[in-house]
């Protein structure tokens, strides 16, 4: 089983694809899809559809995972830009046959660190003891994208069971 977790960001996603294999996760690639601040809101819409669309026809997921969209009463134009990049990754999913998993970032969070209330550092250390990785992944979108899809993953094996091992060697 294959997903692939989407960090979106209007200047930079995060992505990250992990196949389930005899019972663990590994990773398949990750990566950065970056558009240019100087370009028209539409042009980098598009990009980041067509740069998608790649990455789901590279891993062929059957899902891709998305963060649910938050509410930022003190960055509004952020959280717009955000949920436009979140609805065209949605949009390429779903034209590429993909089911569209969207999670809680508490959701996220407990699946890699045992806690809801994480930091980026301790998301980051939590995705690198699960995936058995020599460093965190870096930069914090791809981390992110790691987690995405590990939680999805966790989720279609068995409700969120994954290993409360590593979980909690990630979490100290």
């Amino acid at each position: 089983m294959r997903a692939v977790g989407f960090d979106p960001g209007l200047a930079d996603t995060g992505y990250a694809a992990l196949e389930l294999a005899r019972g663990r996760p590994a990773v398949l690639g990750k990566g950065v899809i970056r558009t240019a601040a100087g370009l028209a809101l539409e042009v980098r819409l598009d990009l980041l559809f067509e740069e998608t669309a790649r990455v789901l026809a590279r891993y062929g997921p059957a899902f891709l995972v998305v963060e649910d969209v938050f509410s930022a009463p003190t960055v509004p134009r952020t959280a717009i830009l955000v949920g436009y990049a979140r609805a065209v990754i949605c949009l390429a999913g779903r034209r590429a046959g993909a089911a569209v998993v969207s999670v809680t970032p508490a959701e996220v969070k407990r699946a890699v660190t045992l806690s809801g209330a994480a930091s980026k550092g301790q998301v980051a250390r939590g995705v690198q003891a699960l995936l058995g990785l020599a460093a965190p992944p870096r930069p914090s979108h791809v981390a992110d994208a790691l987690a995405l899809a590990f939680t999805g993953l966790s989720r279609a094996r068995g409700a969120g069971r994954v290993d409360g091992a590593a979980r909690r060697r990630a979490s100290g």
